[in-house]
């Protein structure tokens, strides 16, 4: 068997401790690329996507972007009547853009 890089070692365990402590509640992935940032709330009992944000269609692909987008995913949220999630960060560490994403997520009202 392959050993895993540290990216996908963060990955799992951050996914088996979502999995233990979430309870029911929907999961906020982020995933980040070098020129673009992404977000969406699933609901893993019903394996849908509730609402989805990213840098696809407007500039930057900085902290400022990821700003931009956690407001609009919290307000896509209200919109589809989640107000409480968990935060999956993946394998990212939890500093720069992903941070970025998860205050103003916060901050436009989503609670985790």
């Amino acid at each position: 068997m392959a050993k895993l890089s540290l990216f996908e070692r963060r990955r799992r365990r951050v996914r088996t401790a979502l999995r233990a402590r979430g309870g029911d509640r929907p999961r906020l992935s982020v995933h980040r690329t070098g020129r673009h940032i992404y977000a969406q709330i699933i609901d893993d009992a019903q394996g849908r996507t509730v609402a989805a944000a990213n840098t696809l269609g407007g500039k930057g692909t900085d902290i400022d972007a990821a700003t931009r987008v956690g407001k609009e995913l919290a307000e896509a949220a209200k919109k589809a009547g989640v107000s409480s999630v968990v935060f999956d960060r993946g394998g990212f560490l939890f500093h720069g853009r992903v941070k970025a994403l998860a205050e103003a997520a916060r901050e436009g009202g989503l609670e985790f």
